[in-house]
């Protein structure tokens, strides 16, 4: 089953996205795949802003994004786009950082005014680096994430929409996954990576 890695850009903690973020591992978790979740602000700041991607930190996050058979991007929208940390790391992948990955791009904000980020925005930077396909993407409203004295949950509402985006990636990364079979030769097996 492939294997996904989900990369939080939000500075803050606790976060909102992270939340989102890790509903979606869940759900993915719980249908099969392996997931790991990569949360840009445990990197060190000064190693990522001078591109030092040979320290060890930045390294094996490089290297967990390269291992991924998908990706799920998750930010909150300041300003009307993405945040600097996740642009910061975007920057430091190579040119073709996201080849043959499919991706599902999520993001969380204050108002319905910036729904469109994902696409104007977002949506560019990870075709540019060579997604094989960039998923339909969700944008969650702050307030549908409730906080209290259990863990955080979000608005049922937004859960179902977020939800249905989680099944169709799923379904596109399997199609994704799957060997095209040569029909001049004899298909043979191939083993699933194992699931983390």
């Amino acid at each position: 089953m492939p294997t996904v890695l989900a990369v939080t850009g939000s500075p803050s903690f606790p976060s909102r996205t992270a939340v989102v973020a890790d509903h979606v591992l869940r759900r993915l978790s719980h249908a099969g795949f392996g997931t790991g979740h990569l949360a840009l602000r445990e990197l060190p700041a000064a190693d990522l802003l001078a591109a030092r991607t040979g320290q060890p930190e930045l390294r094996r996050a490089l290297d967990a994004v390269a291992a991924a058979d998908g990706l799920v991007i998750a930010t909150p929208i300041y300003k009307a786009s993405y945040t600097g940390l996740l642009k910061a790391f975007l920057d430091v992948l190579p040119q073709n950082g996201l080849a043959g990955k499919t991706v599902l791009p999520l993001a969380t904000g204050g108002s319905l005014a910036h729904v469109l980020s994902i696409d104007y925005a977002l949506r560019p930077v990870l075709a540019a680096l060579g997604a094989r396909h960039v998923t339909a993407g969700r944008f969650v409203l702050d307030s549908s994430v409730e906080r209290g004295d259990g863990p955080d949950r979000l608005r049922p509402e937004a859960e179902l929409d977020l939800f249905q985006a989680v099944d169709e990636y799923a379904a596109a990364l399997r199609a994704g996954s799957a060997p095209t079979p040569n029909p001049t030769s004899t298909p043979t097996p191939t083993p699933l990576p194992a699931s983390r």
